[in-house]
């Protein structure tokens, strides 16, 4: 199908883009990547009477470490968290993540903070933003604020992101050694949507005992979910099976999947168990390497 017509807006700084964001008030839309919202245009599910791309403004795409913080600009392409050696090396779980998003033409293009500001529990980095407990970094009219990213999804297709702000940043603490991580998501076929996906950051002591411990659901939730009971069966014990276990079925108990095209909500449950399992022996092995 064909968009609406619609204005097409390409300011030259952050400052232009917010003015036009307050000038042309709910009837605007923010244009990235563009893999989330042109698909809607085209099936008219959005339908903008201003597009304000931000592709042309400077700064936005960066991926660097300051003072332990990690920090992502928004207009960060798939394929850069894909292949960054410094990723590779202290947060392997984006290349898994991304090397599963679509395939490369898309990873190409697609953004970073277009994927998460869309609110879709469907998209991959929700999940790991919450594994890896991220903060938010939105820039409007009255300068940079930061937003916890337990704070962020709140609502179908829903974010903290207030009118006349823009998602310009993903800060991530760097976690001390003894840490590991992982992403991995069930599809049907090569490209799809997760028919569920987990992400899992782990955390050990000399000991082996879990200091800290983040899991967050792929698709299984009308909002990106955080497993809280199965970060705390977890956390302050030794790493063991039985523990191992009991996050998984907390897990599959704490999700709402809903049946459809990719599977009973039962299957999907059992898929989110499983790969909570899998996810945390594979943190854990990359902890211990």
């Amino acid at each position: 199908m064909i968009p609406q017509s619609f204005q097409y807006e390409s300011p030259g700084s952050l400052s232009e883009a917010i003015a036009m964001l307050q000038q042309y008030g709910e009837d605007a839309k923010i244009l990235s990547g563009g893999h989330s919202l042109i698909p809607m245009m085209k099936l008219r599910f959005a339908t903008p009477e201003y597009l304000i791309d931000i592709n042309g403004i400077p700064g936005l795409s960066f991926i660097k470490e300051e003072n332990g913080i990690l920090r992502i600009g928004a207009l960060t392409r798939e394929a850069d968290l894909e292949h960054s050696d410094f990723l590779k090396k202290k947060f392997p779980i984006f290349s898994d993540a991304t090397k599963l998003i679509a395939d490369p033409q898309v990873r190409n293009m697609g953004t970073i903070g277009g994927n998460i500001a869309h609110g879709d529990a469907a998209n991959d980095h929700p999940a790991v933003m919450l594994a890896l407990n991220a903060t938010i970094v939105a820039t409007g009219p009255d300068g940079e604020r930061e937003i916890p990213i337990d704070e962020f999804f709140f609502g179908f297709y829903m974010t903290a992101l207030q009118h006349g702000e823009i998602l310009t940043e993903i800060r991530i603490p760097v976690p001390p050694s003894g840490t590991g991580n992982a992403y991995y998501k069930m599809e049907r076929k090569v490209g799809d949507y997760a028919t569920a996906g987990v992400a899992v950051q782990i955390t050990l002591d000399d000991n082996g005992v879990v200091t800290a411990a983040g899991i967050g659901l792929t698709n299984v939730n009308p909002v990106p979910l955080r497993a809280a009971r199965s970060e705390q069966a977890l956390i302050g014990k030794p790493l063991s099976e039985a523990s191992i276990n009991e996050a998984a079925q907390y897990a599959s108990e704490d999700c709402n999947p809903s049946s459809d095209l990719r599977g009973s909500e039962e299957y999907k449950r059992s898929i989110v168990g499983t790969l909570v399992k899998r996810m945390i022996h594979q943190a854990v092995n990359r902890a211990n390497n």
